[in-house]
């Protein structure tokens, strides 16, 4: 397992570019909305961003209006909450899979939100649908809620229909995440545990354990090969979902406390991760106003943006614009740098994406190539 400190030349690391802002509202006159913005992300598809916008409600809003209304009227955009309730989507016609601003009242305070995919004929049930290659259609986009109340509430996006509710978690969902082919969910809340669920059965498939501090944040890389995890022990882990190994550490304290010291407060606590389209790169947010930018085969961050109150992060289905979202329920954009993978690293996961580690671990080839594949070198 690789650490890596955060110590660097302030010289040598570039600072973000700002592209946007949605800011809220100065008081919040709704009874059911509050001003902390606890997640934000976006949908595989690149058609919504979402985020909770108040105690109970979600806001969605088409993406592309959100990059259109910047471009018209600078980066910064107050949200109204008072215009921006529609009626219900009609599930019938043209105007389903159109991509609309709605909000979703959640019933309970929403800690995290992830999108997955669904078919038709099951509408609950997670298929293998390769997000980055297909287009989603009528009945294929869900939202995941991450409760106060530990449960995780599964919504049909294009008529803010409640489909599923899943139990297990004790306490709130500080976090969820679809694994890319939506065959395994991962949620983490309270506690110093990740959970594995399987989408298919809705049944636990492991805990990982390993983190000092509570777990706050998770998201799986785009082939499903490596999962990040943040905690307040000031670390990021990167683990191998399949087997439970951890791969890869980014601190963000050094030196890093100790086991006894990882659950004190030190202002390195870090609040969310995010893995890049591109799957080299990781974005993390923390309590020292910091948003680092890592690459997972280097041991410092290779970009920082300052941002106070900080609670969330996410790409965009591209990976080209990193958002985040803060105490005051704005939401902030940066444009992310441009690199063009190396051919060994598509090949890799065009590999991972159609094969778990076991199977990888059974190839006939040469160990050096194992270690690659399993993102070990």
């Amino acid at each position: 397992m690789a650490s890596f400190p955060p110590r660097v030349n302030e010289k040598e690391i570039v600072r973000l570019r700002t592209i946007g802002e949605l800011l809220a509202p100065a008081a919040p006159f709704d009874k059911k909305c509050g001003r902390e913005n606890w997640t934000v992300a976006f949908a595989p598809d690149g058609s919504y961003f979402a985020w909770s916008q108040g105690h109970r409600t979600v806001k969605l809003v088409p993406w592309s209006q959100c990059l259109q209304n910047f471009l018209l009227h600078g980066t910064k955009n107050v949200t109204n909450s008072s215009s921006l309730r529609l009626p219900r989507q009609n599930s019938d016609g043209g105007q389903k899979n159109k991509p609309r601003e709605h909000i979703i009242d959640c019933g309970d305070i929403v800690w995290s939100l992830a999108f997955g995919s669904s078919v038709p004929e099951k509408q609950s049930r997670c298929v293998n649908i390769e997000w980055h290659r297909f287009r989603f259609g009528q009945d294929q986009l869900l939202l995941a809620t991450g409760l106060n109340n530990g449960r995780i509430k599964i919504w049909d996006v294009y008529t803010g229909n409640m489909m599923k509710v899943l139990r297990g978690h004790q306490n709130w969902v500080y976090s969820c995440a679809f694994s890319p082919d939506s065959s395994m969910l991962c949620s983490v809340g309270a506690s110093k545990a990740v959970f594995l669920w399987n989408m298919d059965k809705y049944t636990m498939i492991r805990k990982l354990e390993g983190h000092h501090h509570d777990v706050v944040a998770c998201d799986f890389s785009p082939d499903g090969a490596l999962l990040a995890t943040a905690s307040y022990d000031t670390r990021v882990y990167i683990w191998d979902p399949h087997n439970g190994d951890i791969l890869m550490e980014f601190g963000h304290l050094f030196p890093p406390p100790t086991p006894i010291f990882a659950g004190g407060a030190n202002d390195r606590w870090v609040r969310s991760v995010s893995f890049s389209h591109d799957g080299l790169h990781v974005a993390s947010l923390a309590d020292d106003k910091m948003v680092r930018f890592w690459r997972i085969d280097e041991d410092y961050p290779v970009q920082v943006a300052p941002l106070s109150n900080g609670l969330c992060c996410a790409f965009s289905t591209d990976g080209s614009v990193l958002a985040a979202g803060t105490h005051d329920g704005s939401v902030y954009f940066w444009a992310t740098p441009r690199q063009v993978p190396s051919l060994q690293h598509l090949c890799r996961m065009s590999i991972r994406r159609v094969m778990p580690t076991q199977e990888v671990q059974e190839l006939p080839i040469p160990s050096k190539l194992l270690e690659f594949l399993s993102y070990r070198i």
